[in-house]
């Protein structure tokens, strides 16, 4: 049996690294490429590293503009860090663990870049619902086993449901996730990222009832993100979420909870884990 997977996301706004709660507020938290060789150190299963820019200014000097706000829209600086497959080069060559990238895809050649520059997998998620096609033909010319598929849920006050929503979580797909789930499984995806939008930021925990539906409903890894407070939630992630693996970002951003920690508590609690 595969051993439980802990993986740390980082989310890169404009090319730094930020905090994120409810998919608004943005907190700057630091340079992307110093946190390779800690997470490495700390023996984390692979990283995840989202690119949330909102516009076309990237610029890993431009700190201040993703403090606070939702939107980027300040002019940036120059640098030689100016796109997100730059971050991907760098960090890819610290980084001795599997490593996901994800954000802004919308063609092959899009995923072909990230995975020259040294991504592992990649993780699309607007393109796939605008063109749902899109998830079987990345899967053929690259292999599903890299074709990550990420579900960002939240509850739509309006109809009364979960739904699935596009474009950093501001666009209600209306598409059912239990349903959208089974879909992206049948279009030959690899894993789902399941993203609860409503949890994001909160520290409440993951959506258990989500996560257990959709886990139960397909035949491919389903990794938990969006909620983590504490290190209970993420064995809750998996005994009562079912989940394959689970994943974690503000967490992480402390010294004293990282991922060797988050393991010996998971091992501890009788989860089969990667020491």
């Amino acid at each position: 049996m595969l051993k439980t997977r802990l993986i740390p996301v980082l989310l890169l706004k404009n090319g730094v690294l930020v905090r994120s709660r409810l998919f608004s507020f943005h907190q700057l938290t630091g340079d992307p490429l110093g946190q390779v060789e800690r997470f490495t150190s700390w023996k984390a299963d692979e990283l995840i590293y989202l690119n949330i820019t909102r516009d076309g200014g990237y610029d890993s000097m431009a700190t201040m503009s993703v403090i606070g706000s939702a939107t980027s829209h300040k002019d940036v600086l120059s640098s030689k860090v100016n796109n997100f497959a730059d971050v991907i080069r760098c960090v890819s060559e610290k980084c001795m663990i599997p490593l996901t990238a994800g954000g802004g895809i919308r063609t092959l050649d899009d995923i072909q870049m990230l995975l020259k520059n040294g991504a592992d997998k990649v993780s699309i998620n607007t393109k796939a619902l605008d063109d749902s096609d899109f998830i079987k033909k990345a899967s053929q010319r690259f292999g599903s086993q890299c074709i990550v598929v990420s579900v960002d849920v939240k509850f739509n006050v309006d109809s009364g449901k979960k739904e699935v929503y596009a474009h950093f979580g501001k666009e209600s797909t209306s598409r059912d996730p239990i349903e959208w789930c089974f879909e992206v499984a049948r279009r030959g995806a690899g894993e789902i990222l399941l993203n609860s939008i409503d949890r994001d930021g909160t520290g409440e925990g993951y959506d258990l009832e989500l996560l257990r539906k959709v886990s139960e409903c397909v035949n491919i890894p389903v990794i938990a993100l969006g909620g983590v407070g504490t290190f209970e939630h993420l064995m809750e992630g998996i005994k009562i979420g079912k989940a394959s693996a689970v994943a974690a970002a503000n967490i992480f951003h402390f010294t004293e909870l990282s991922v060797i920690n988050a393991k010996k508590y998971m091992k501890s609690v009788g989860i089969d884990v990667r020491i």
